[in-house]
C-alpha cells in the first residue's frame, strides 16, 4: 500500500516538473556584437561540403579585398613619417605641437680592424770592392773623383811588384853647385834629420838623397818629415813599377760593374769591408 502511494507522488512530481517546462519564458539572449569592418562572417550552413565550399569562396572574396586594403595603408605610413601628435594646451591656450623624434644617426665610420704591420726587409750587408789597377798614384786619384758618390769609405792602395825589386827614393832638388849642397846639408842637420847624403854622379848630381824604401808608404811618411822641417823633397821610384788600386764601399743600389764603368779600371775585386776600418 505504501509503495503505490511513492509511486503515484513521484507520478505526480513528474507530471508537474514535465509541465513546467514546457510552459516556462525563453531567456533572452544577450545580442551578438558587430563584426569588425570588411572582415566575413562566418555562418554554418547545412548541406554537406557543397556547402561549406560554398561559405568559404564567399568569405575570400571579402578577405582579400581587406588585405590589400590593409597592406597600402601600412606601405604609405613606413614611407612618410607619422604627424606630431598635437599636446593637449591648459585651457585658453593653443595646443602645441609635438615634435616627431628625430632618427638616429647612422654611423659613419664603422670600427676598422687594425691592419698588421709588415715584417721589416732584412738589411742588406754592405759590399766593398777594389777598382783597378792603375798605372801610378795620379791616375788611381782621377778615377776615385770619377766614381764620385758610388763609393765610401774609399782609399788608394798600391801594390808592390812581384819581383820586390821596386825602390822608392826621397831627395831634395840638384843644388847649383857642391857648396850649396853642403849649405843645405847643414840645414838638414840643424832641423834634426838624419840619413842623408849627397849625390856626386850621374843625373841627379848635387841633389840630396834622405832615404830608399821598398814600399811607397814608408817613403811618403819620410817625405811629411821633410816638409815639416821646411823643405820641398820629391819622390822616385824606380826598379819595377807596382800597381795602384781603388778600395772603398759599393753604395746602396749601385752594382760592382757600374762603378768599374764610371771609374774607368780594368777589373774590379771583392774586397772584405773590415779591411777598409
Amino acid at each position: 500500500m505504501l509503495t503505490r502511494a511513492l509511486i503515484v507522488v513521484l507520478a505526480i512530481l513528474n507530471l508537474g516538473v514535465a509541465t513546467w517546462w514546457l510552459l516556462r519564458d525563453e531567456p533572452a539572449r544577450a545580442p551578438l556584437p558587430p563584426p569588425p569592418t570588411g572582415v566575413a562572417e562566418l555562418r554554418w550552413l547545412p548541406g554537406g561540403t557543397d556547402a561549406a565550399l560554398a561559405a568559404q569562396a564567399s568569405a575570400a572574396a571579402p578577405t582579400e579585398a581587406l588585405v590589400e586594403r590593409e597592406a597600402a595603408p601600412a606601405t604609405a605610413v613606413a614611407a612618410a613619417p607619422a604627424p606630431a601628435a598635437a599636446t593637449p594646451a591648459a585651457p585658453g591656450k593653443p595646443a602645441e605641437p609635438v615634435k616627431a623624434p628625430e632618427p638616429m644617426a647612422a654611423v659613419a665610420n664603422p670600427a676598422q680592424e687594425p691592419v698588421a704591420e709588415k715584417p721589416a726587409a732584412p738589411a742588406v750587408p754592405p759590399r766593398c770592392l777594389a777598382l783597378g789597377p792603375f798605372a801610378d798614384r795620379a791616375a788611381a786619384t782621377a778615377a776615385q773623383s770619377r766614381a764620385g758618390n758610388m763609393l765610401s769609405q774609399a782609399r788608394l792602395r798600391e801594390q808592390p811588384a812581384a819581383s820586390g825589386s821596386a825602390r822608392f827614393r826621397v831627395l831634395l832638388p840638384a843644388a847649383a853647385s857642391r857648396d850649396d849642397a853642403q849649405a843645405t846639408v847643414k840645414r838638414i842637420v840643424a832641423a834634426g834629420l838624419s840619413d842623408y847624403y849627397i849625390i856626386s854622379q850621374g843625373d841627379e848630381t848635387n841633389a840630396i838623397a834622405l832615404g830608399q824604401y821598398r814600399n811607397r808608404e814608408g817613403a811618403e811618411r819620410r817625405m811629411a818629415a821633410v816638409q815639416a822641417a821646411g823643405f820641398q823633397p820629391r819622390l822616385v821610384a824606380s826598379g819595377d813599377a807596382g800597381q795602384w788600386w781603388l778600395e772603398g764601399q759599393l753604395a746602396t743600389g749601385s752594382e760592382p760593374a757600374q762603378a768599374q764603368q764610371r771609374s774607368g779600371a780594368a777589373q774590379q775585386r771583392s774586397l772584405e769591408c773590415t779591411r777598409l776600418r
